[in-house]
């Protein structure tokens, strides 16, 4: 079976997203990965060094530089007819270009799995995490998007050759206008290899402040789940949850976190997670490896002081 990759990128370096999602792939079968972009040679070059990769197609246009679904899905849909299947990570812009190319193609797609049984046969996350979906697709060329929190990173070692291909018309169907980023010095939710997560038992935005100064501490991101969201806490770029992001980092704290459904869909695979919370029945302490039940307010001021002690 040969897979077409959507490499994930910003122009300049590979996301960890492509991967993740490369794992999955080469479950496939014979793996090509596709950079678009513009001026995105370093990004090919970092594809070409990846493990299992066959080659890299390059498609370097200006079209590119934001990856819209329209001018994405009429530079992917031509090249389908040499592959059997179609793979990208499940991110904004996963989600937005294989919807795209799997209705183009007339086929359906396969989103967000996390378990590849066989080259037509996946398993995916349903009710919020709560059960195990297994899809099998009659389809003849299969649209598959990859929860990367399911599949171990691809390591380099790889040496793929890069090979230039032209880039469509532009079909002026859409362009992009602008974006407004939040920007912090601390690591993007995604990619963090740490995170401190508060919930509505913070009480308010302010003291979000105290997570702030253990994620200092910790090279930590800071999330929040969603009913810290919706009463006004913090921005919505801190959701973690099944409406959120999902993650998987080494380390997840939770803190005032009772751990409605949505929101263990959306972290129960970090690797070790801390719960602190006040109630002794929250459901976050069933996924937890390591529950305190305590007041917030008394245990993350002594969780700060003992990380100043270790010299943090």
């Amino acid at each position: 079976m040969s897979v077409l990759l959507i490499a994930e990128h910003d122009n300049n370096e590979l996301k960890d997203a492509t991967r993740n999602a490369l794992t999955a792939a080469a479950q496939l079968g014979s793996v090509d990965v596709l950079v678009a972009g513009n001026n995105a040679a370093g990004a090919a070059a970092a594809a070409a060094k990846l493990d299992g990769v066959g080659k890299v197609l390059h498609c370097d246009s200006v079209l590119f530089e934001r990856p819209m679904a329209e001018a994405m899905a009429d530079l992917i849909v031509p090249l389908m007819a040499n592959y059997d299947a179609l793979v990208a990570p499940a991110t904004t812009n996963g989600k937005n270009i294989c919807p795209r190319v799997a209705a183009l193609l007339d086929v359906m797609q396969i989103s967000e799995i996390t378990g590849v049984v066989s080259a037509d046969t996946f398993e995916r996350p349903v009710y919020a995490g709560n059960a195990i979906q297994t899809v099998k697709s009659g389809d003849t060329k299969k649209i598959i998007t990859v929860r990367t929190t399911g599949f171990e990173a691809a390591g380099d070692g790889g040496s793929a050759s890069v090979e230039s291909i032209d880039a469509p018309a532009d079909s002026g169907l859409s362009s992009f206008v602008d974006e407004n980023l939040s920007k912090s010095d601390r690591p993007e939710l995604t990619s963090a290899s740490i995170i401190i997560s508060g919930g509505r038992g913070m009480q308010n935005g302010e003291n979000f402040a105290m997570l702030e100064k253990i994620a200092d501490k910790l090279s930590a991101a800071v999330g929040a789940s969603r009913a810290a969201v919706d009463a006004g806490f913090v921005p919505n770029d801190y959701q973690v949850g099944q409406t959120g992001k999902v993650v998987a980092p080494e380390l997840y704290i939770a803190v005032g976190i009772s751990g409605a459904i949505q929101h263990l869909a959306g972290m129960k695979d970090s690797k070790v997670i801390v719960a602190i919370n006040k109630d002794e029945d929250a459901p976050i302490f069933q996924v937890a490896d390591y529950g305190i039940i305590a007041d917030l307010f008394t245990a993350v001021p002594e969780l700060e002081e003992e990380l100043g002690k270790a010299g943090l």
